[in-house]
């Protein structure tokens, strides 16, 4: 396999030099690099072949199999440096990997002269200390079959052609990094009673560093070049590092993409090795190509969405400067749009010279979903759900859903319209047409309604920082409650409620940091025995903070309250509740509030909430303590003294699209006639 970084030695005439090919130390690097956002080139198949001699030099090829036998320094460079403070004698059986590593040693204290006999062992690295990061960690760790069977047993001959292999690894990890002519020496002494102690001395060697570095070709790309030219991190002086030269191979590969070179090309590296030197010369060809904007999008097949509402949701426009981060974000948004099933992008030059088009292939996923859903919930009683969707019934984007609820407490028909990426991207229009018949613990309403709304969407995808919605609202209910003396009261109503949230957290249903601020303002004009008006005005806030690996604090503030009027002359419906899954927990649904006679919660003007939950999660269950509080007040600022209490806790399950959670909650403070369990579940977090 060739890793796409060559490293040739100069020929200098002297015996410390030679021609050598670094492949072998990439192999270990490869998976990361291909990691990368934009991936090296393809190896052509004829660059895969083994190569031939090199009659002018009189060297053959390596073979890559083996260990590089080049000796760049004396001996007597580096013989003071290592350590000879433990015994060395060598087992039968035992390997000495290459030149440059002394054999395993066996100390003869203890009985560990029989081969045959099997001893657990335990593993150390010296003097790699300062070499050692994260990365070369982990490479060790997955790759050791020292570090893979310790604590097994295992008898010498096993124990010297794991030290072989290791001796090996850790040479090319330590070549990767730029140091070489490494001095591994290993030992195997005891450790206490049949256990083993194998240990690796290393004296790194000399730190490589690159002379030169030629982008050769790059100077092609104009008045661009320099800006080009800064995107490759590395320049003389700097290590010869096999993880930063492939990094910085794709930095360059990214930033033409994203500088107007849909056609670029980046070659392979290469690096020729001096050891006279002790230096590296690193070259690579660099074909930008033509410089381009973005031509037209073109559709294989129009059935879904034209080519127009393509562009329309595209962050670029014809005559934009190329930019392949844009491409891609266009592949997501036609995906977050749930009509194809997969997509193509194709780059075609449009032929003019300036122009590169983009020919979109798509293909329809099933369009109609029937949905169906069954639960109950404390206060609420049971619930069953039916819904069909279609999600493309008015191209573009047009949905139109049919949705009947049956339950205990509920019985809703409805139709709505909703149609994405309306005029512009992440906009959206909706229409709902609903009857429905609601009989609660605090009132009972039949209930005709009629709204529309345009908005700024946020999901998973795409998560905005800044989420608004504008509509308006026509109802129509027949309700009773308490201020009624058992009879019913028409209400007609019109409302223009309006909403802006900014999230500033890092996850949409399972954040771990940051915040997230709300407001929602609804002046709504009211009709019954007259002619009033009100306006209903809410205000939310959380905050989500880390306190380590597992466990994230979590809080929520909610304020509510109605300006104007007074609560008995507001529908039931339109008035402020606390309690439930989404509200404080431990309390049936808008139980918590001023109660009338019958001990029937009546609503109120204002509103106050609070949360604090630990969410402690391992792996891929958690468990969160909570505690919640609020109050409902009939005047229009809500009464802090009579706050209701609930606690509990709460199981996490974390799906591949979000937490489903199971709350337990008891209330602390009680009223008359509440629960003293209260179980909830749901897909996302509390809040």
């Amino acid at each position: 396999m060739n890793t796409g970084l060559r490293n040739n030695c100069r020929t200098s005439g002297t015996p410390q030099a030679a021609r050598l090919l670094l492949a072998p130390l990439l192999l270990l690097l490869w998976p990361e690099a291909q990691a990368q956002s934009v991936a090296p080139p393809a190896v052509a198949d004829d660059q895969q072949m083994p190569l031939d001699p090199m009659p002018d030099i009189g060297v053959a090829w390596p073979d890559l199999d083996q260990p590089d036998s080049v000796d760049p320094f004396p001996a007597d460079d580096v013989a003071d440096m290592l350590p000879d403070d433990e015994p060395v004698v060598a087992d039968e059986g035992g390997v000495e990997p290459e030149a440059e590593a002394a054999s395993a040693a066996i100390s003869p204290a203890g009985d560990f002269t029989d081969p045959a006999k099997e001893n657990r062992y335990s593993l150390q690295l010296k003097g790699v200390e300062q070499i050692a990061d994260a990365q070369f960690d982990a490479r060790f760790r997955d790759l050791s079959v020292l570090q893979q069977g310790e604590g097994k047993p295992a008898n010498l001959a096993q124990i010297n052609r794991r030290i072989a292999e290791d001796t090996a690894l850790l040479d090319r990890l330590l070549r990767a990094k730029g140091y070489y002519a490494a001095r591994i020496r290993s030992s195997v002494a005891p450790a206490g009673e049949d256990r083993l102690s194998v240990t690796f001395r290393i004296v790194p060697g000399t730190l490589y560093l690159l002379s030169s570095v030629d982008l050769e070709g790059l100077s092609a790309a104009g008045e661009r070049e320099a800006k080009l030219r800064a995107a490759f991190p590395l320049k003389p002086g700097d290590a010869v590092d096999a993880d930063a030269i492939l990094s910085g191979q794709a930095a360059l590969s990214l930033a033409l993409a994203e500088s107007g070179f849909p056609f670029a090309t980046v070659g392979e590296p290469e690096v020729h090795i001096d050891h006279e030197e002790r230096k590296g010369d690193l070259d690579i060809v660099v074909s930008p190509g033509a410089y381009r904007t973005f031509g037209s999008i073109q559709l294989t097949n129009d059935e879904l969405f034209s080519a127009s509402h393509v562009q329309r949701i595209a962050r670029f426009q014809p005559g934009d400067p190329y930019m392949a981060s844009d491409v891609e974000d266009l592949r997501s948004a036609i995906i977050a749009t749930g009509l194809v099933s997969s997509v193509g992008l194709t780059r075609k030059d449009a032929g003019d010279g300036e122009h590169v088009d983009l020919l979109v292939d798509v293909r329809p996923a099933p369009l109609r979903t029937i949905a169906g859903e069954l639960g109950y919930g404390t206060g609420e009683g049971y619930r069953a759900e039916v819904s069909w969707q279609h999600r493309n019934m008015f191209p573009p984007e047009g949905a139109v859903t049919f949705r009947g609820v049956l339950g205990t407490q509920e019985q809703t028909a409805s139709a709505t319209y909703r149609r994405n990426n309306f005029r512009r991207r992440d906009h959206v229009l909706t229409g709902l047409v609903s009857i429905s018949n609601i009989k609660r613990d605090a009132y009972d309403a039949r209930t005709i309604t009629l709204s529309g709304a345009i908005e700024r969407q946020t999901n998973i995808l795409f998560q905005k920082k800044w989420v608004w919605r504008v509509g308006a609202e026509f109802i129509a209910s027949d309700e009773k409650d308490a201020f009624s003396g058992g009879n019913r009261r028409t209400f007609l109503i019109g409302a223009v409620p309006l909403s802006l949230t900014h999230d500033g957290s890092d996850n949409l249903l399972d954040p771990t940091r940051g915040f997230r601020l709300g407001g929602r303002l609804s002046p709504e004009l009211s009709f019954q025995n007259g002619t009033f008006g009100y306006a209903r005005v809410q205000l939310d806030g959380s905050v989500y903070q880390p306190m380590g690996d597992r466990v994230v604090m979590a809080a929520r503030a909610r304020f509510g309250t109605i300006l104007g009027s007074t609560v008995d002359r507001i529908a039931p419906s339109r008035r402020f509740y606390a309690g439930g899954g989404a509200s404080v927990r431990g309390y049936g649904y808008q139980a918590i509030g001023p109660r009338d006679s019958g001990n029937d919660p009546i609503g109120g003007k204002s509103l106050a909430e609070f949360s604090l939950e630990s969410r402690i999660r391992f792996g891929n269950f958690g468990v969160v303590p909570f505690v919640d509080a609020g109050n409902i007040s009939t005047s229009f600022v809500p009464r802090f003294r009579d706050l209701r209490i609930g606690a509990g806790l709460g199981v996490r399950y974390y799906s591949s699209f979000g937490p489903i959670r199971v709350d337990v909650g008891t209330p602390l403070n009680p009223q008359e006639d509440d629960p003293k369990v209260a179980v909830y579940v749901s897909l996302g977090q509390a809040f």
